[in-house]
């Protein structure tokens, strides 16, 4: 009888601590969550794809997974996005390179050099060439990149028209708060940049602070930064790339399964937000014109003035905006391309 009751208080023990693992993994996965933070807005393609993604996870990752988005720069700027996935408060945020370079400084080869690259296919081949070793430093720094993206070419949008180099420097441009450098650099060759965040951008048009903003056409529509500074010059002057990343520590809390599911996701997802953001383009211009917005374009002349402005930015880059060696390696893949079509 002894024998029989120690046995079934061992059985009644070991099913006690069963029910309470199943407890404890049952709330831990309904405890499972994504925040991801994005200074895109509310509803516009970007935002929808990464609905997109997110509804892919959670399905995935089944239980009570709860994907959290949070726009329009609601969890603040790009930098402040990225201290927000180091502390915790955030596993993921869709950053351009502003915000990316706050992770890993290389990413900067693919948007702080002016005027380089000519086409979306330049830029398509120098990222995948460069993409294996890029995603390798992100993941050194504890991050997972799941989607490449872009938002088109960089206008400059101004209060009152300009096409020359020299007609900048009477205006003060918006910059970035934290790219110090980049000020420096513009200084030096006789421009103002004022430190700013995104949200600042339309009350600093509006009180003088500011008044010419480099923008591509979809965020000047959407931001309605085109109807304050209703002149944009018709040169791209550098693309505007970006990436949908993730703390290592969220990507490492998913099955294997789920990482496979969510990685063929973030690539269709990637290729959408390229396709369509380009083709978007041409329409954003379309309809701002219909609204009022002065397309300038600068002759050829001019746009020798900007290619000389250009060559000055590019030893002031390397080595500051653009570490030196990377630097080199996407002129070297671009000599490469242009070679093999006979450019």
């Amino acid at each position: 009888m002894t024998t029989h009751l120690n046995f079934m208080q061992k059985l009644a023990a070991a099913s006690l601590i069963f029910l309470s693992l199943l407890t404890l993994n049952t709330a831990q996965a309904a405890d499972k969550q994504l925040r991801i933070g994005t200074l895109a807005p509310k509803n516009s393609l970007y935002h929808r794809q990464l609905m997109e993604l997110g509804e892919v996870w959670r399905t995935a990752q089944g239980g009570n997974a709860k994907y959290l988005i949070y726009p329009d720069g609601s969890q603040g700027g790009e930098t402040e996005l990225a201290r927000r996935m180091r502390i915790g408060q955030l596993q993921g945020a869709l950053l351009s390179v502003v915000g990316l370079r706050e992770i890993e400084p290389s990413i900067a080869a693919l948007q702080n050099m002016p005027l380089l690259f000519k086409s979306w296919d330049e830029v398509d081949y120098v990222r995948e060439k460069m993409r294996p070793a890029m995603e390798q430093r992100f993941l050194d720094k504890g991050f997972v990149v799941l989607a490449w993206g872009d938002a088109g070419w960089v206008r400059f949008f101004s209060k009152e028209p300009a096409v020359r180099p020299d007609d900048f420097k009477k205006m003060k441009f918006f910059a970035w708060g934290s790219e110090a450098e980049q000020q420096s650099i513009m200084k030096s060759l006789g421009y103002t940049p004022v430190p700013l965040e995104t949200s600042d951008i339309l009350p600093a048009i509006q009180t003088g602070m500011i008044n010419v903003v480099p923008s591509t056409p979809y965020f000047a529509l959407a931001s309605q930064i085109y109807t304050m500074a209703p002149n944009m010059l018709d040169m791209n002057w550098a693309p505007i790339v970006g990436a949908l990343v993730i703390t290592k520590k969220a990507w490492d809390d998913m099955s294997p399964e789920v990482q496979a599911t969510v990685r063929a996701a973030g690539d269709k997802v990637g290729l959408k937000m390229r396709t369509q953001a380009r083709q978007e383009v041409d329409e954003a211009v379309d309809a701002m014109k219909k609204r009022g917005l002065v397309v300038n374009r600068p002759t050829p002349e001019q746009m020798r003035e900007w290619t000389a402005l250009a060559d000055k930015l590019y030893p002031r880059i390397r080595g500051t905006l653009v570490p030196a060696e990377i630097f080199d390696e996407v002129f070297a893949h671009l000599k490469t391309y242009r070679a093999g079509r006979g450019k």
